[in-house]
């Protein structure tokens, strides 16, 4: 086993312990808060924050974490990282309020910008996804079962497109989607979506919100692991702490690298 395969090994057993914390909390009574930019929080988010940095931290002491819970000044102080932890404790904070079980546990390696590991755990749905470029490929657990090496697929006829269930398919995502063609739209929460297109239950997965980049670092590393891609809307593959702002920028998530997912910006109708 390379270092990557037994940092893959521990990230995802993190994942798990953080996940249970997570489920204690879930299926019971708790309160949500609203942080600064109107976002909600809840007991589940802080206590798999600290489960997570606690570990990864023992884990590799050397290397920083990012969480998307930690304070402000660690913000800050990432843009000096090359070699780091990035997380999400919780992905999908207002689908774990809904209880609909469409929310994860987000932790991935990012080396020089890209990343290269990835963990992603829905805990209600029983389900984990990891790999990514750095392990030669992608897989998908569910229970305690064998995982099993998933990988993209050929788009299917009608195009397969998943979609955020919590933002309206209107504006620019209306418009690339009624340039795309014919097509189905699966509605999912959280970094599944993405994972979704990993498996090869989706196409395509285009974004024209915000998101943040400890939203989709671990989903991504699993779809490259799986041989999709994520790219901005001129073509650029996603990367990570660049700027100052730790926003992404609109992008499309894809499994087919052969097909031009751009052409619907390019189109007279956009």
């Amino acid at each position: 086993m390379n270092e990557h395969d037994d940092l893959l090994e521990h990230i995802r057993s993190i994942a798990k312990a953080a996940g249970e914390a997570i489920l204690e909390v879930y299926e019971r009574d708790f309160d949500v808060e609203t942080k600064n930019d109107r976002s909600p929080l809840t007991e589940a988010d802080r206590v798999s924050h600290r489960i997570i940095s606690e570990r990864l931290a023992r884990l590799s002491p050397a290397l920083p974490v990012l969480s998307e819970e930690a304070a402000e000044d660690e913000h800050r102080e990432r843009l000096r990282w090359s070699r780091y932890w990035l997380v999400d404790p919780l992905d999908g904070t207002k689908e774990f309020i809904k209880r609909n079980g469409e929310f994860t546990v987000n932790i991935a390696l990012v080396d020089d910008h890209v990343p290269v590991l990835g963990a992603v755990l829905a805990p209600a749905l029983g389900r984990e996804y990891f790999g990514g470029p750095a392990a030669g490929g992608a897989w998908r657990g569910d229970g305690e079962g064998p995982a099993r090496a998933i990988r993209v697929t050929v788009p299917a006829s009608p195009l397969r497109v998943v979609g955020s269930r919590s933002h309206a398919s209107d504006g620019d995502l209306g418009k690339y989607l009624d340039a795309l063609g014919p097509h189905v739209l699966k509605p999912m929460g959280s970094s599944l979506k993405i994972c979704l297109v990993a498996e090869g239950e989706a196409d395509v997965y285009p974004r024209f919100g915000p998101t943040s980049e400890w939203d989709t670092a671990a989903a991504q590393a699993v779809l490259e692991g799986a041989g999709g891609c994520m790219m901005d809307l001129v073509g650029r593959p996603l990367r990570y702490n660049r700027k100052e702002s730790l926003l992404n920028p609109h992008f499309l998530a894809v499994g087919d690298r052969s097909r031009d997912w751009l052409a619907p910006i390019r189109s007279d109708s956009w």
